[in-house]
């Protein structure tokens, strides 16, 4: 009878380490299958801003409408100034800086704030044709930049502005952005090596 009741026991242990290994197993294949779809799959956020339709970030691409959006911003935000805004002017800029370039950034803006400063000369752009490309992590915005002396518009030129960018993740900084000016044969040339430029004026 002990012997029965022994066996019995040993069988539905046995059984009970059975189901428990079989457990352990499928819970550690699940762990395995869920790290590598969460290590390969690109992190996405969903924004909400007052636009006309939502952005979706992905760390895989920088979408076109987000780096037309972006674009947009920053050429409004460096190519704007006066002297009463300045040291507003280059905080934001350094703001959206890449952080690897940022020393860089800050000397040129800084080289600009100083002739500026205290003076009477403004500038402002009216962009008129704005292309990005997504895959080079570039873009660049052609429009009229306006000086102004005091009151008065001094100079009213057709200028075009090339933006560089980096991309980590799902955050977009900038890398640098200057002026494309054409050489002796009248190829375009960018000159966007960390330096702000707009600096006409």
């Amino acid at each position: 009878m002990d012997l029965s009741i022994s066996h019995g026991q040993a069988q539905r242990l046995l059984k009970q380490r059975n189901l428990l290994a079989i457990t352990a197993t499928g819970l550690f294949g699940l762990s395995v299958l869920l790290t590598l779809t969460a290590a390969h799959r690109d992190r996405e956020v969903v924004l909400q801003p007052v636009l006309a339709k939502p952005l979706t970030l992905s760390s895989s691409h920088v979408d076109k409408d987000y780096l037309e959006l972006v674009t947009r911003d920053a050429a409004l935000l460096t190519l704007n100034r006066s002297p009463s805004n300045l040291q507003y002017w280059m905080d934001s800029i350094l703001a959206i800086t890449d952080p690897r370039t940022h020393g860089r950034m800050k000397a040129e803006l800084m080289k600009i704030f100083n002739e500026q400063n205290g003076s009477s000369v403004s500038q402002y752009f009216t962009i008129e044709q704005l292309s990005v490309d997504p895959d080079a992590l570039t873009s660049e915005v052609n429009g009229v930049l306006h000086t102004v002396v005091g009151s008065k518009e001094v100079t009213a030129e057709a200028r075009t502005f090339r933006f560089v960018w980096s991309y980590s993740g799902v955050s977009l900084k900038l890398a640098g952005f200057g002026r494309v000016t054409k050489d002796g044969a009248g190829a375009e040339s960018g000159k966007t090596s960390n330096k702000s430029d707009g600096g006409e004026g």
